[in-house]
Protein backbone atom coordinates (compact mmCIF):
# COMPACT_ATOMS: atom_id res chain seq x y z
CA UNK A 1 0.00 0.00 0.00
CA UNK A 2 1.37 3.38 -1.01
CA UNK A 3 2.25 5.94 1.63
CA UNK A 4 0.12 9.04 2.00
CA UNK A 5 2.02 12.14 0.93
CA UNK A 6 0.90 15.75 1.55
CA UNK A 7 0.49 16.23 -2.20
CA UNK A 8 -1.58 13.06 -2.54
CA UNK A 9 -3.78 14.08 0.39
CA UNK A 10 -4.30 17.57 -1.03
CA UNK A 11 -5.32 16.19 -4.41
CA UNK A 12 -7.80 13.86 -2.71
CA UNK A 13 -9.24 16.67 -0.58
CA UNK A 14 -9.90 18.96 -3.53
CA UNK A 15 -10.41 16.56 -6.46
CA UNK A 16 -12.20 13.62 -4.91
CA UNK A 17 -14.33 11.52 -7.25
CA UNK A 18 -17.85 10.90 -5.95
CA UNK A 19 -18.38 7.64 -7.83
CA UNK A 20 -20.05 4.54 -6.44
CA UNK A 21 -16.77 2.62 -6.53
CA UNK A 22 -14.69 5.45 -5.06
CA UNK A 23 -11.92 4.45 -2.69
CA UNK A 24 -12.05 5.48 0.94
CA UNK A 25 -10.87 9.13 1.21
CA UNK A 26 -7.27 9.47 2.40
CA UNK A 27 -8.37 12.00 5.00
CA UNK A 28 -10.01 9.18 6.96
CA UNK A 29 -6.66 7.48 7.64
CA UNK A 30 -5.02 10.78 8.58
CA UNK A 31 -7.92 11.84 10.81
CA UNK A 32 -8.09 8.41 12.47
CA UNK A 33 -4.36 8.52 13.22
CA UNK A 34 -4.64 12.03 14.66
CA UNK A 35 -7.60 11.13 16.89
CA UNK A 36 -5.95 7.90 18.07
CA UNK A 37 -2.92 9.89 19.22
CA UNK A 38 -5.22 12.39 20.95
CA UNK A 39 -6.94 9.52 22.77
CA UNK A 40 -3.59 8.12 23.90
CA UNK A 41 -2.47 11.53 25.16
CA UNK A 42 -5.73 12.13 27.02
CA UNK A 43 -5.54 8.67 28.57
CA UNK A 44 -2.11 9.52 29.99
CA UNK A 45 -3.51 12.80 31.35
CA UNK A 46 -6.47 10.99 32.92
CA UNK A 47 -4.15 8.57 34.71
CA UNK A 48 -2.04 11.42 36.01
CA UNK A 49 -5.05 13.41 37.23
CA UNK A 50 -7.37 10.67 38.45
CA UNK A 51 -9.72 13.17 40.11
CA UNK A 52 -10.60 14.82 36.79
CA UNK A 53 -14.33 14.40 36.13
CA UNK A 54 -14.84 16.41 32.96
CA UNK A 55 -17.47 19.01 32.16
CA UNK A 56 -20.98 17.99 33.17
CA UNK A 57 -22.80 19.46 30.16
CA UNK A 58 -20.52 17.70 27.67
CA UNK A 59 -21.07 14.28 29.26
CA UNK A 60 -24.02 13.83 26.91
CA UNK A 61 -21.54 12.17 24.55
CA UNK A 62 -20.46 9.58 27.13
CA UNK A 63 -21.71 6.04 26.64
CA UNK A 64 -22.02 3.27 29.22
CA UNK A 65 -20.04 0.75 27.16
CA UNK A 66 -17.00 1.54 25.04
CA UNK A 67 -17.69 0.47 21.41
CA UNK A 68 -15.44 -2.38 20.30
CA UNK A 69 -14.41 -0.64 17.08
CA UNK A 70 -11.28 1.31 16.17
CA UNK A 71 -11.54 4.90 15.00
CA UNK A 72 -10.33 3.87 11.56
CA UNK A 73 -12.98 1.14 11.25
CA UNK A 74 -15.71 3.45 12.54
CA UNK A 75 -14.87 6.21 10.07
CA UNK A 76 -14.64 3.67 7.23
CA UNK A 77 -18.07 2.33 8.20
CA UNK A 78 -19.55 5.83 8.11
CA UNK A 79 -18.04 6.43 4.68
CA UNK A 80 -19.14 3.07 3.33
CA UNK A 81 -22.79 3.69 4.15
CA UNK A 82 -23.05 7.48 3.68
CA UNK A 83 -20.46 8.13 0.93
CA UNK A 84 -19.65 11.46 2.56
CA UNK A 85 -16.68 13.02 0.76
CA UNK A 86 -13.40 14.36 2.23
CA UNK A 87 -14.74 17.88 2.81
CA UNK A 88 -17.30 16.52 5.29
CA UNK A 89 -14.57 14.99 7.44
CA UNK A 90 -12.48 18.16 7.32
CA UNK A 91 -15.46 20.26 8.47
CA UNK A 92 -16.28 17.66 11.16
CA UNK A 93 -12.70 17.93 12.39
CA UNK A 94 -13.04 21.72 12.46
CA UNK A 95 -16.21 21.32 14.57
CA UNK A 96 -14.43 19.01 17.02
CA UNK A 97 -11.55 21.45 17.35
CA UNK A 98 -13.95 24.36 17.84
CA UNK A 99 -15.90 22.34 20.40
CA UNK A 100 -12.69 21.64 22.37
CA UNK A 101 -11.83 25.35 22.26
CA UNK A 102 -15.23 26.24 23.70
CA UNK A 103 -14.77 23.67 26.49
CA UNK A 104 -11.04 23.41 27.34
CA UNK A 105 -11.71 20.91 30.14
CA UNK A 106 -13.39 18.51 27.74
CA UNK A 107 -11.27 15.48 26.85
CA UNK A 108 -11.88 13.20 23.89
CA UNK A 109 -11.88 9.67 25.28
CA UNK A 110 -12.87 6.12 24.46
CA UNK A 111 -16.32 6.64 25.99
CA UNK A 112 -17.27 9.72 23.96
CA UNK A 113 -15.24 9.70 20.72
CA UNK A 114 -17.60 7.54 18.64
CA UNK A 115 -20.71 9.56 19.52
CA UNK A 116 -18.85 12.80 18.97
CA UNK A 117 -17.69 11.61 15.54
CA UNK A 118 -21.07 10.45 14.24
CA UNK A 119 -22.70 13.66 15.49
CA UNK A 120 -20.13 16.04 13.99
CA UNK A 121 -19.99 14.12 10.71
CA UNK A 122 -23.77 14.18 10.39
CA UNK A 123 -23.92 17.91 11.15
CA UNK A 124 -21.00 18.58 8.78
CA UNK A 125 -22.71 16.56 6.06
CA UNK A 126 -25.81 18.70 6.42
CA UNK A 127 -23.63 21.81 6.15
CA UNK A 128 -21.55 20.63 3.16
CA UNK A 129 -23.69 18.29 1.08
CA UNK A 130 -26.72 19.26 -1.00
CA UNK A 131 -28.56 16.01 -0.20
CA UNK A 132 -28.42 14.01 3.00
CA UNK A 133 -29.75 10.91 4.69
CA UNK A 134 -32.23 11.19 7.53
CA UNK A 135 -31.08 11.19 11.15
CA UNK A 136 -32.56 7.71 11.54
CA UNK A 137 -30.20 6.40 8.86
CA UNK A 138 -27.13 8.08 10.38
CA UNK A 139 -28.18 6.62 13.73
CA UNK A 140 -28.19 3.07 12.34
CA UNK A 141 -24.79 3.67 10.73
CA UNK A 142 -23.39 5.01 14.00
CA UNK A 143 -24.88 2.28 16.17
CA UNK A 144 -27.35 4.54 17.99
CA UNK A 145 -31.10 4.89 18.23
CA UNK A 146 -32.76 7.75 16.37
CA UNK A 147 -33.77 9.40 19.65
CA UNK A 148 -30.18 9.23 20.93
CA UNK A 149 -28.74 10.86 17.82
CA UNK A 150 -31.50 13.49 17.72
CA UNK A 151 -30.65 14.43 21.30
CA UNK A 152 -26.91 14.50 20.57
CA UNK A 153 -27.46 16.76 17.57
CA UNK A 154 -29.56 19.27 19.53
CA UNK A 155 -27.14 19.26 22.47
CA UNK A 156 -24.18 19.71 20.14
CA UNK A 157 -25.79 22.65 18.32
CA UNK A 158 -26.49 24.47 21.59
CA UNK A 159 -23.06 23.66 23.01
CA UNK A 160 -21.54 25.04 19.81
CA UNK A 161 -23.77 28.12 20.14
CA UNK A 162 -24.86 27.36 16.56
CA UNK A 163 -21.47 28.58 15.27
CA UNK A 164 -21.19 26.07 12.43
CA UNK A 165 -19.99 28.27 9.58
CA UNK A 166 -16.65 27.23 8.11
CA UNK A 167 -15.43 29.68 5.48
CA UNK A 168 -12.94 28.91 2.73
CA UNK A 169 -9.90 30.21 4.61
CA UNK A 170 -10.77 28.20 7.73
CA UNK A 171 -11.35 25.09 5.65
CA UNK A 172 -8.01 25.63 3.92
CA UNK A 173 -6.24 26.03 7.26
CA UNK A 174 -7.57 22.67 8.48
CA UNK A 175 -6.55 21.02 5.23
CA UNK A 176 -3.05 22.42 5.72
CA UNK A 177 -3.05 21.15 9.29
CA UNK A 178 -3.89 17.63 8.10
CA UNK A 179 -1.15 17.88 5.49
CA UNK A 180 1.33 18.81 8.20
CA UNK A 181 0.22 15.76 10.17
CA UNK A 182 1.17 13.66 7.16
CA UNK A 183 4.48 15.43 6.57
CA UNK A 184 5.65 14.96 10.19
CA UNK A 185 4.65 11.31 10.18
CA UNK A 186 1.21 11.39 11.77
CA UNK A 187 -0.58 10.15 8.70
CA UNK A 188 1.86 7.35 8.09
CA UNK A 189 1.06 5.41 11.25
CA UNK A 190 -1.93 3.46 9.96
CA UNK A 191 -0.45 3.00 6.50
CA UNK A 192 2.71 1.47 7.95
CA UNK A 193 0.67 -0.81 10.18
CA UNK A 194 -1.36 -2.02 7.21
CA UNK A 195 1.77 -2.62 5.15
CA UNK A 196 3.40 -4.57 7.98
CA UNK A 197 0.26 -6.69 8.33
CA UNK A 198 0.30 -7.43 4.60
CA UNK A 199 4.00 -8.39 4.74
CA UNK A 200 3.39 -10.73 7.69
CA UNK A 201 0.44 -12.32 5.92
CA UNK A 202 2.54 -12.82 2.77
CA UNK A 203 5.36 -14.46 4.77
CA UNK A 204 2.88 -16.73 6.54
CA UNK A 205 1.36 -17.77 3.19
CA UNK A 206 4.82 -18.60 1.79
CA UNK A 207 5.69 -20.62 4.90
CA UNK A 208 2.40 -22.52 4.71
CA UNK A 209 3.05 -23.39 1.05
CA UNK A 210 6.53 -24.66 1.88
CA UNK A 211 5.09 -26.75 4.71
CA UNK A 212 2.41 -28.18 2.39
CA UNK A 213 5.10 -29.06 -0.19
CA UNK A 214 7.14 -30.86 2.47
CA UNK A 215 4.09 -32.86 3.58
CA UNK A 216 3.29 -33.73 -0.04
CA UNK A 217 6.82 -35.02 -0.61
CA UNK A 218 6.63 -37.22 2.48
CA UNK A 219 3.35 -38.73 1.33
CA UNK A 220 4.71 -39.60 -2.13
Amino acid sequence: MALISPRKLRYDLYSYSYQENSNTPLVISVLASLIERTLARNERIAKKYSKWTGVSKTRVFDCNETPDMTIQSYLERIFRYTRAGPSVYVVAYAYIDRFCQFYPEFRIGARNVHRLLITTIMVASKYVEDMNYRNSYFARVGGLTTNELNKLEVEFLFLMKFKLHVNVSVYESYCCHLEREVSIGGGYQIERTLRCAEEIKTRQTVQERRYDDQIARLLL
